[in-house]
């Protein structure tokens, strides 16, 4: 009776030992987190500095990582560049912004479609078309560079909005993601929408949709970024200036600049340009991308 007091002060003692030192190890890890988070950051907050840099900034040795005079100098000489040009900077943007959203909806509609028919029907061939279309995962786009440009020009759609829409229509990353988070779906639930007379497409539509919100939201981040970036349309594609977009109009800013000193300040404007959407967009459905993850099984 008089060791009880004892022993359960000794236990008290050793959990509350034991919940420091756990609570020790947690403050480590978050700081080395914190560290290595704000190390990765520094290649984005050297693009962000070095757009606003005037021409003085932007030669000095040893280099300045922060600018101390910032200006939006950069910016106008690249909308009075694009003013000395046939084509506006205004055609190159609208015809990205176009195409990008676009290609984003044909990516997502299309992925889902297939993956839903990978996950919940059984076909001839199902789990053929299936290991094809894992194995174009690995196929570098430079592989397929001549057999698109073939099928682009017999299709006769050079010169036109569709030959930046439809080489990226076919994402194998988009049908991964999203049949790997249709499989958790129970089969019960659409069964039961079945006996209640939904249709096929209503069920994809209503049930099957907006269970995968997040791996849609990160198909079409993944959409995003390979349209908004994409240069190759542009130039294997199209002859006609008013058909390119804006990735092209960044790659002629950095031709041929190596001695102009202006021109690089308006490179890196634009190249701050084509970034921040990609950003923004990811730090917007950053949640969704992780709650993908997990359900797909990449760890």
């Amino acid at each position: 009776m008089i060791d009880t007091p004892i022993k359960h002060r000794n236990s008290l003692l050793f959990r509350i030992k034991r919940r420091l030192r756990i609570n020790r190890f947690q403050l480590l890890l978050g700081l080395s987190l914190g560290l290595m988070a704000l190390f990765m950051m520094l290649p984005i907050v050297f693009m962000i500095n070095h757009a606003f840099k005037p021409i003085t900034e932007l030669y000095l040795y040893p280099p300045r990582f922060l600018v101390s005079e910032p200006t939006l100098f950069n910016f106008q000489q690249m909308f009075l560049k694009s003013q000395t040009m046939l084509i506006p900077f205004t055609r190159y943007l609208f015809n990205s912004v176009l195409t990008t959203a676009i290609t984003v909806t044909a990516v997502i509609f299309v992925s889902s479609l297939a993956a839903y028919a990978f996950s919940k029907h059984r076909f001839k061939g199902s789990g053929i078309f299936y290991s094809l279309t894992i194995v174009s995962l690995m196929f570098a786009p430079e592989t397929v560079m001549i057999p698109r440009y073939l099928v682009v020009s017999n299709l006769g759609i050079m010169n036109t909005y569709f030959v930046h829409i439809l080489p990226l229509v076919a994402a194998p990353v988009g049908v991964f993601l999203m049949k790997q988070f249709i499989d958790q779906i129970p089969r019960d639930l659409i069964e039961a929408a079945k006996i209640d007379g939904a249709k096929e497409f209503m069920i994809f539509l209503r049930i099957v949709m907006p269970i995968c919100m997040p791996a849609v939201a990160t198909v079409g981040i993944l959409a995003f970024q390979g349209s908004w970036a994409q240069s190759e349309t542009s130039v294997l594609f199209t002859q006609e200036d008013a058909m390119k977009t804006l990735p092209f109009y960044v790659m002629t800013l950095t031709n041929g600049l190596a001695n102009n000193v202006v021109g690089q300040g308006v490179a890196a404007a634009a190249g701050l340009l084509m970034f921040l959407p990609n950003i923004i967009i990811f730090l917007l459905f950053q949640r969704k991308i992780l709650t993908t993850m997990a359900h797909s099984g990449i760890k």
